[in-house]
């Protein structure tokens, strides 16, 4: 059952000059506010380590962000932005970006009414401040042509080159990198650096996984001394995750699936902690990934493969509910979280895998019962939007706003360049 929860609930005034528009000058100088056993603190990040708990596995998404948003001139002189989502043909990322002379992808098209048909051409001249390959952005002839035409992410675009170019080697020259709208201002050199975390490995993401911006060598270190292991999942972010919620109820908005991959090797690792540690989350689409894969697991059980997770799987009437009246995101059918694991990598090994591939579109909301994340280290988020609820049903109801009107009191900075928080968490199965 999908819960009944008004959006105007998780709202708080977020003043413009709150909002970091950059990223400080070093990674780890940001604020961290510390939030545990009901307590709020706060210190500096690059001291993060001393507040982990010690037999702790550290998860965080390695994905990178690709300079998805490309800019085209038809002969009119109108302007038309593409703005890559995922790809079609090839349909798989590396495949995709390995191409050679033509690909298509979904995207968003920014003035999409002076675009009804035909090839466009690339603008080279404007990324030459951006690129430090100048004569190959200016020799690069890279072309546009609509397949079909849907509603906002459906749109689906065929590009096509001449040269030996990848398509990542295409994006890398011509493409900027897309930063949040949020911040009113257009893609500086700066943000090809600070627009993604240092451990960033596997290209797909429209947007950073900004928790992991923080990170520095130093600190890496500092928690490897601690005996805190680190592993890494995949989730490529998508644009969806700017779309604001525009319903009066969460049960309206509708999130778009983006593709995750995890290794054997995790599954086996998270087995082990979660018999005898706490696993800390590393941004809020490492936790979307980790508690996913309970529900891959029951998939693995009753249905004999992963399949996907949809929003409100989660909030099945199905559920064993072993908590409050309010909580919906209980046990599913009485399989425990071990049993769910343990599916995976018996599907896993009968198919001679060493990673599995799926897609989510899990919803975490208030009620929800965690099942595998116990800490949890993110930034701060919009009001009224699904990061917002997630944190809500991570801390507990009654304390999300003290730590947001805390972070507000102490100058912290909001958003994607802004401070990170250490969050303990409550509802946990």
């Amino acid at each position: 059952m999908e819960p009944k929860i008004k959006i105007s609930d998780y709202s708080y005034e977020l003043p413009e000059n709150r909002i970091a528009k950059y990223p400080l000058p070093q990674r780890d100088s940001s604020k961290l506010l510390v939030y545990k056993d009901g307590k709020v603190s706060h210190s500096i990040f690059h001291d993060i380590s001393t507040f982990l708990p010690e037999n702790s596995l550290m998860v965080y998404n390695n994905t990178k962000v690709v300079p998805a948003r490309l800019f085209f001139r038809k002969d009119t002189g109108a302007v038309i932005e593409v703005f890559c989502l995922e790809p079609v043909l090839p349909a798989d990322y590396v495949q995709s970006f390995a191409s050679v002379g033509s690909c298509r992808w979904k995207a968003v098209l920014g003035n999409s009414k002076r675009w009804k048909s035909g090839r466009i051409s690339l603008i080279c001249d404007y990324n030459t401040e951006l690129n430090n390959d100048i004569n190959k952005a200016q020799a690069l002839n890279l072309q546009a042509e609509l397949i079909s035409k849907g509603d906002a992410m459906a749109n689906v675009v065929e590009f096509s080159w001449e040269g030996s170019y990848t398509f990542s080697e295409v994006l890398d020259i011509c493409g900027r990198i897309p930063i949040p709208p949020y911040l009113n201002r257009e893609t500086e050199q700066s943000d090809i650096e600070r627009y993604q975390t240092l451990y960033a490995q596997i290209k797909g993401s429209v947007a950073a996984p900004t928790a992991g911006l923080h990170f520095t060598d130093r600190v890496l270190a500092d928690i490897k001394n601690k005996g805190i292991e680190e592993m890494s999942v995949c989730l490529h972010v998508g644009a969806g995750t700017f779309i604001p919620v525009k319903s009066e109820y969460i049960s309206g908005h509708k999130m778009h699936t983006e593709p995750i991959s995890v290794t054997r090797e995790l599954l086996v690792k998270l087995l082990e902690y979660k018999r005898k540690g706490r696993v800390i989350a590393v941004g809020t689409t490492s936790t979307r990934t980790l508690e996913s894969l309970y529900y891959f697991g029951v998939h693995c059980i009753e249905r004999g493969e992963p399949g996907s997770v949809e929003q409100w799987e989660p909030y099945s009437e199905n559920e064993d509910i072993d908590c409050a009246e309010t909580c919906t995101g209980g046990l599913l059918h009485g399989i425990s979280v071990e049993d769910s694991l343990s599916a995976i990598i018996g599907y896993m090994d009968r198919n001679g895998l060493t990673s599995m591939k799926a897609r989510t579109g899990i919803i975490i909301v208030p009620g929800y019962k965690y099942k595998i994340v116990d800490v949890l280290i993110t930034n701060f988020h919009q009001p009224q939007s699904t990061l917002l609820l997630l944190i809500s049903a991570f801390v507990g109801e009654e304390h999300w706003r003290e730590i947001y009107r805390y972070a507000l009191d102490n100058d912290f900075r909001f958003l994607s360049y802004g401070d990170s928080s250490l969050l303990f968490g409550k509802n946990r199965i």
